[in-house]
Parts: structure tokens; C-alpha cells; sequence
């Protein structure tokens, strides 16, 4: 425990914080539930001849539908968002107490590196933590540059993807050849094939047949960023969250509500039309060819995102800490427990040593399922809050950052 008189560098408290900030990181936490779940429930790795099978196909393509124009990459955008308004206010609240915010976020960024691996490594394969800590730690880069620079620089990664995908039809290029051959040989070595991925997991009777699959899934997410130029989409837009914090947004919505307005009204004029044309093309395997698909991408996800985002600034005016802000404030509040937490349900409901309910229930159910473990970490965090200042992974998180003892306790009457 630090006893110097130095001013203090801890978290930011109770008192400090926006409500609408972790309200809307509740609200992406529900998003990330419903697009994760279809891979904790092994629907994803079913062929559509075993999906089609199920007693509720029917629904679970209307399901997908909607998932593909309501849910997939809106809420990532929201989380990459909200992780460049938190640079911008990690260090300003640094700067403001005389320490060297730049030390304390680098510090910051490795320990999420670490959990972010052990996520990856040991409960679910699809970790986005250590692609945010690894593009986080370019942020102080940007520190410098002007509000107009860093909208450029976010739009020309938000865009490059685009260009790339353009290259790699164009010229027949493989960028992911190397690691997809690292997974084949793994997945050869212990019997893992494409075509059992879903009853592999369903049927493991041991954490070691788990952990197998783990560790083929972690090449195949590398994959997946290099092919998805994920990299170059999260560094857009953590800039652009950085605009918004460095320029303080979420502390002056009464004065932007007519620019939260427009951006709610075009990007749900945009976002809404253009996501089903990219539903239709994910869902028909990008007839257009893969550079279409990744336009399609960018001119329906991000605004549709964004208007999410607006929406939330323009609710949390009208319903000044109103219950529907407050019951999401709280997950937002734990992220990151309750992030890590979902991949844990994920396990024990639907993989063989757990409940095995994987590979035998339809999208719709998975989903139900995942309602129903976000309402259970919804009333775990109001329950852990009401006793405790941090959820118990940001509690630690933070001691470590710091380096200093933080109570976990509230005080009585706080």
C-alpha cells in the first residue's frame, strides 16, 4: 500500500464516472453475448445439412438473418469505441494528478495482453483482448496529432480493409496460408477435423480434449484477423472513440444532441438497408466477391454502430439516471468479469464437460440461452456493486495497474 504523499494515480471513482459511458458498455456486452453464443453453442461449426436437421431450422435462419443485420461487428464497434474514450481518459485523469499516464497505460495494456492470452488459451478461442492491448499500445502515437488528423487517420484504416480485400481477389493472394497450415498440423496430429469440430467439443469428456481444440482455435483466430483485417478496423476505431474522449463527448451530450440526432437518423437510414445487404451476401456466401462483401461491411456495421452509440447519448438526456440506464450501468461497470465470465457459461452449458447441450439445440435456443446468461450477470453485478467498488477481474486489474492497494469494500452509507 502506497503512504507517500505523491497525488494519487488511482482509478477513476465512483463519483467521476458517465453514467451513459457504462451503460453503453452494457449494452455492448448484450450484443457480444448474442454474436458469440452461436460459437459457444457449436451451431457455427455445424454443416448446413446437420443444421438444417434441427427441429427449429426454420427460425434459426430468421435468426441468423437478424443477427447479420442487427448484431454482427455493431457491438465490437461500440467496445472499440468506448476502449478509445477510456485511453483519452486514463491519461487526462493521469496528467490532471501529476503522474506519468503514458506509464500507467502501457502497464495497463500488458496485463490486459496477459489475460487476454490466458482468455484465448483457456476458455474460448475467440479472445479480442490481445489484439486490443497489442493496437492499444500505438495509441500514444496519436497523442499529438490534431482532431482533424485523427479522423483522417481513422477513416484510412476503417476504409483500408476495403483495399486490401481488393488486392487479395485481385491477385489470388493467401496472407494466412502460413498459420492455416500450423493449424492443419495440429488438428492432423490429434484426429480434429472440420467436419467434427462441434461433436469434438459436445463429446470431450476431459479438459485436456478442450484445450486441444483451444489451442488449433488460436491459430484459426489469427487467421481471422489477418484475413479480416480486423488490425486495421479496431485501430480505426479506437481512434475515433479517442476523438470523442479527447474532446470529451460523453461530458457535453446537451450540447451535441443535435449532431447525436443526425447521426442517429443516417445511421439508421444507411445502417438498416445496407446491413441486409450484407446479411445476404454473408448469408449466400459473398456472391459479390470478398472486396464487395468488406464495402458492405464498412457502409452498414459503422453507422449502424454509431447510431447505437447516439441513441444511448440522446437516452441518457431524456431519462437522466433513469432504471434502464442504471440496469445496464452495472455489467458495464464489470466488462471485463462479465466478458470473461460469458466464455465460462459458454463451457459449462454446451462443451461435454460441462452440461453438452452443444450441437444438439437450434440458434434459437443458443440465443435464448444467451439472454438468459446476461440476466444472470446483470443481477450478479447489482448484487456485487451494492457491496463491492470494482467487479472482482477489475479489481485486480486495477491493483496491478497502479500498484497500490485498492479496497474492494464499499464504506457504509457510500
Amino acid at each position: 500500500m502506497t503512504t507517500d504523499s505523491r497525488p494519487s494515480i488511482g482509478p477513476v471513482r465512483s463519483k467521476e464516472r458517465y453514467i451513459v459511458l457504462d451503460a453503453l458498455r452494457g449494452f455492448a456486452l448484450i450484443g457480444i453475448c448474442l454474436a458469440n453464443f452461436p460459437e459457444f453453442g457449436l451451431y457455427t461449426f455445424l454443416h448446413p445439412e446437420a443444421a438444417a436437421a434441427l427441429p427449429t431450422a426454420g427460425a434459426d435462419r430468421v435468426a441468423r438473418w437478424l443477427q447479420y443485420i442487427l448484431i454482427d461487428g455493431k457491438f465490437y464497434t461500440l467496445f472499440s469505441l468506448l476502449f478509445g474514450m477510456g485511453f483519452s481518459i486514463i491519461i487526462s485523469n493521469a496528467m490532471r494528478r501529476g503522474a506519468n499516464g503514458f506509464r500507467i497505460f502501457y502497464r495497463r495494456m500488458v496485463l490486459l495482453l496477459l489475460i487476454g492470452f490466458a482468455h484465448l488459451m483457456l476458455l474460448w478461442s475467440g479472445d479480442i483482448l490481445m489484439l486490443y492491448a497489442l493496437l492499444g499500445m500505438f495509441l500514444p502515437l496519436f497523442r499529438n496529432v490534431s482532431n482533424r488528423g485523427l479522423l483522417l487517420w481513422a477513416t484510412f484504416f476503417l476504409l483500408l480493409p476495403v483495399a486490401a480485400d481488393g488486392v487479395v481477389q485481385a491477385t489470388g493472394l493467401n496472407p494466412s496460408a502460413g498459420v492455416v497450415a500450423i493449424q492443419q498440423r495440429h488438428c492432423a496430429r490429434y484426429g480434429i477435423t472440420e467436419a467434427n469440430f462441434a461433436y469434438w467439443l459436445r463429446d470431450a469428456d476431459s479438459y485436456r480434449e478442450v484445450f486441444q481444440f483451444l489451442i488449433q482455435g488460436a491459430f484459426v483466430r489469427v487467421q481471422e484477423f489477418i484475413d479480416g483485417n480486423r488490425a486495421f478496423k479496431v485501430m480505426g476505431l479506437f481512434l475515433l472513440g479517442f476523438y470523442l474522449g479527447r474532446n470529451r463527448f460523453y461530458a457535453k451530450l446537451g450540447e451535441k444532441r443535435p449532431l447525436m440526432r443526425k447521426v442517429l437518423v443516417w445511421g439508421l437510414a444507411a445502417g438498416l438497408p445496407l446491413s441486409v445487404l450484407y446479411a445476404w451476401s454473408g448469408m449466400n456466401g459473398h456472391p459479390l466477391g470478398l472486396a464487395a462483401h468488406t464495402a458492405l461491411y464498412t457502409v452498414s456495421v459503422y453507422p449502424l454502430g454509431l447510431a447505437y452509440a447516439a441513441f444511448f447519448g440522446l437516452a441518457s438526456l431524456r431519462w437522466k439516471e433513469g432504471r434502464a440506464l442504471r440496469l445496464l450501468a452495472a455489467p458495464g461497470r464489470m466488462a471485463l468479469t462479465n466478458y470473461i465470465g460469458q466464455s465460462a457459461w459458454g463451457m459449462v452449458l454446451f462443451y461435454g464437460i460441462g452440461l453438452g447441450l452443444g450441437a444438439d439445440v437450434g440458434l434459437v435456443w443458443i440465443l435464448l440461452a444467451a439472454l438468459s446468461v446476461y440476466a444472470a450477470e446483470t443481477a450478479f453485478s447489482h448484487l456485487w456493486l451494492h457491496y463491492c467498488q470494482f467487479g472482482p477481474l477489475e479489481w485486480i486489474w486495477r491493483m496491478l495497474t497502479y500498484r497500490e492497494w485498492l479496497p474492494l469494500l464499499r464504506k457504509r452509507g457510500s
